[in-house]
């Protein structure tokens, strides 16, 4: 870890983390003002900034799951998602924003993942905040470079004959994984499938749950 404190644990038994007290940075600071300008004109509230603080930081996989497990029971809302993932996705009340949100499915022949090379693009809105291996920048430049590698690393084995594409998210447009469904589920409801989808399925790095 880089601090001084790399090989010795806390009272509470944690390794150390070095302070987060360093000066703001330019942006931070530009935030900061047009918050409070926003406040003191009367266009936004600190209640209403702090709520939607708590609404972006709700946002996790459990979101993502639910999309993919509607595209598994129902098919034409399959087909809508896989043609405009951003529209499919408000109409199971997911505010996506102004992204463009593309669904790209694993089959039997092809599996799909997902990386931002140049920072760390991810769909927030359906997936919460990124994993830290996911902005590190061995994942962004190994993942274009050698996908089954770095996929193996993850567990995901596969076949010589399943293609991988690698799919690189931009500042405005976004991916999300519908990894296939597994066998033996034809008796289970939303639920229940939701429940066997994980972030990483819906990144790629991984499979969907065997019930």
């Amino acid at each position: 870890m880089p601090h001084d404190h790399h090989d010795h644990l806390s009272p509470s038994g944690h390794p150390y983390r070095a302070d987060d007290d360093t000066p703001l940075s330019y942006w931070q600071t530009m935030e900061i003002a047009v918050r409070e300008l926003l406040i003191d004109k009367g266009i936004t509230t600190a209640a209403d900034v702090a709520q939607q603080i708590d609404t972006m930081d709700a946002r996790s996989p459990a979101n993502g799951a639910r999309v993919v497990a509607r595209a598994w029971t129902d098919p034409d809302f399959h087909a809508r998602l896989m043609q405009d993932a951003s529209a499919a996705s408000r109409e199971m009340g997911f505010d996506i924003g102004p992204l463009h949100l593309i669904a790209v499915e694993n089959t039997a022949k092809v599996h799909n993942v997902i990386v931002c090379t140049l920072c760390s693009c991810y769909p927030r809105n359906l997936l919460g905040l990124p994993p830290d291996w996911y902005k590190s920048r061995a994942y962004r430049s190994r993942t274009v470079r050698e996908p089954r590698r770095v996929l193996s690393e993850f567990g995901v084995h596969l076949p010589d004959e399943v293609q991988v594409r690698v799919h690189d998210s931009t500042a405005d447009m976004r991916y999300i994984v519908i990894p296939a469904r597994p066998a033996g589920t034809e008796d289970l409801d939303e639920d229940a499938l939701a429940g066997l989808v994980t972030r990483d399925s819906m990144i790629g790095t991984g499979l969907a749950r065997d019930p």
